[in-house]
């Protein structure tokens, strides 16, 4: 009676919750398709895409001439200064000025070398508070280069690891919406599961009801034993706990795709379990050489190599003699009249070799070679091992997914073998051929065909995505998996 009552209140309260929320009847396609458009990981994916985007217009942005205006108003200064006069003496003196400046600078990287040229010019007025007086200095030229000798280049590294970071994320961004979709398979077939086990276990509650009334009824005339009575009544308290974990379950399910999909608490969701799939086998080493042309890390793998040799060739460029030139020549005139400070320009020249020779460091540039070489063969293994580990991987999942087709072909024979089972079972104990017991082995194998049968079409969904996945390719449609980076960046 207790049972009775917290069912009928389950399914009232259930009933009204449901009445006031929209229903969403989605099959598995369209969850799939929703999952990769509005799904926060789906939009997670996108920003990271658009962040790695960026860098790499900043990468490519380094080698454009870049122009820029400086201005300083004012740079004033009140101190007292020492100055050596001729004979030797020092005087005091009270330094009041303000200086005013405007440059305009050109530079451009040079990616061959690893320097610099740049261009600049400028203009400067420098007013003497005190006295009342001001004067100008221009320089309306001066063209320069600056460049590290023969030493470690950084933008010729950047050359070669900058544009695979990029061909690596928009990799990544197309397995990033196949992991989604893989996500997607997950909670469809969490719910749909639910789903069934709760139509299971309304049925079996109806079934169990029904049955112990007929064995109330037998036992009240005495053709049935008590303990028989009692195992009917166990299999009623049984299928009603069974109903309401159901149900609960049921709830929880609905909650997780809800929210993996982005909608909020207002929308019911209503599954259609798909019951066709593609008829496909996938040629194992045909698998193999699109992975290792599409997947993104194989491209990181090779990117990691870069980036450790060049590790270990900025450790050895700082052992020995470290060199920087530095040249420029221009114009530059003075005056204190704005109009001729520009008029008849003298020349000007700078030339700048700096060195720096390392004599007593204590090993300290030492260490940090060897330590870039330790970490240059640790790369090394681990990617070899990860190679491994990436072909045996593919190899493990198309072999995997080859055998999902005849799974699945029995699951649904299965299914159907045992639900036409336990029919003719609960027929037969209807007119008394069978004892409870079996009528229970029956059941039981009905639910468990049933769940078996959703599982594995779940795992053939799954096992599909997986290898789209791995091979960024459409094994159905024949075709490399693309998207629209230029609608991404919008």
């Amino acid at each position: 009676m207790c049972i009775g009552f917290l069912l009928l209140f389950a399914l009232l309260f259930n009933g009204k919750l449901h009445s006031q929320n929209v229903t969403e009847e989605l099959t598995f396609d369209e969850v799939i398709l929703l999952a990769r458009q509005q799904s926060p990981d789906a939009i997670m994916a996108k920003h990271r895409f658009r962040a790695n985007y960026w860098q790499y217009r900043t990468y490519k942005a380094d080698y454009l001439p870049n122009l820029s205006l400086g201005a300083t108003f004012p740079e004033y200064s009140r101190a007292i200064k020492k100055y050596q006069n001729a004979d030797g003496t020092y005087t005091y003196v009270e330094d009041n000025v303000n200086y005013s400046t405007l440059n305009l600078n050109l530079r451009q990287n040079v990616g061959f070398t690893g320097g610099q040229i740049f261009a600049s010019s400028n203009l400067v007025r420098t007013d003497e508070l005190n006295g009342g007086s001001f004067s100008y200095l221009s320089t309306p030229l001066s063209i320069g280069y600056s460049q590290p000798v023969l030493f470690y280049n950084e933008y010729r590294w950047q050359k070669k690891i900058e544009p695979l970071k990029y061909e690596e994320a928009k990799k990544n961004y197309i397995s990033s919406l196949e992991e989604v979709s893989l996500k997607a398979v997950n909670y469809f077939f969490d719910l749909a599961l639910a789903q069934q086990n709760i139509q299971v276990a309304k049925i079996n509650y109806s079934n169990a009801d029904t049955l112990y009334k007929i064995a109330k009824g037998r036992y009240n005339i005495g053709t049935i034993a008590e303990n028989e009575l009692m195992q009917m009544e166990l299999s009623l308290l049984n299928a009603g706990s069974s109903l309401n974990s159901a149900m609960v379950d049921l709830e929880v399910k609905k909650f997780q795709l809800r929210s993996f999909l982005g909608f909020n608490e207002k929308v019911d969701l209503a599954l259609i379990i798909p019951k066709e799939i593609p008829e496909l086998t996938i040629d194992v080493d045909q698998a193999m050489g699109i992975a290792t042309e599409n997947n993104p890390d194989i491209i990181s793998f090779e990117r990691q190599l870069i980036e450790a040799r060049r590790d270990v060739a900025k450790a050895r460029s700082e052992r020995g003699l470290q060199a920087d030139l530095f040249a420029s020549i221009g114009y530059t005139q003075q005056s204190g009249d704005l109009s001729t400070v520009y008029v008849n320009p003298q020349d000007q020249q700078r030339v700048t070799l700096g060195l720096q020779i390392p004599i007593l460091d204590w090993g300290l540039s030492k260490g940090k070679y060897r330590m870039a070489q330790s970490s240059q063969e640790v790369i090394k293994t681990t990617v070899d091992q990860a190679r491994t580990d990436f072909t045996q991987s593919v190899f493990l999942n198309v072999m995997q997914f080859n055998l999902q087709d005849d799974q699945l072909k029995i699951a649904a024979k299965s299914d159907t073998i045992a639900q036409r089972r336990y029919d003719l079972t609960k027929q037969r104990f209807l007119i008394g051929k069978v004892d409870v017991l079996d009528l229970n082995v029956a059941l039981s194998e009905k639910d468990v065909a049933k769940i078996n049968y959703i599982s594995a079409l779940r795992r053939y969904w799954a096992d599909f995505y997986t290898i789209r996945r791995i091979t960024l390719f459409d094994f159905v449609n024949n075709q490399s998996l693309e998207a629209d980076f230029k609608e991404l960046l919008k």
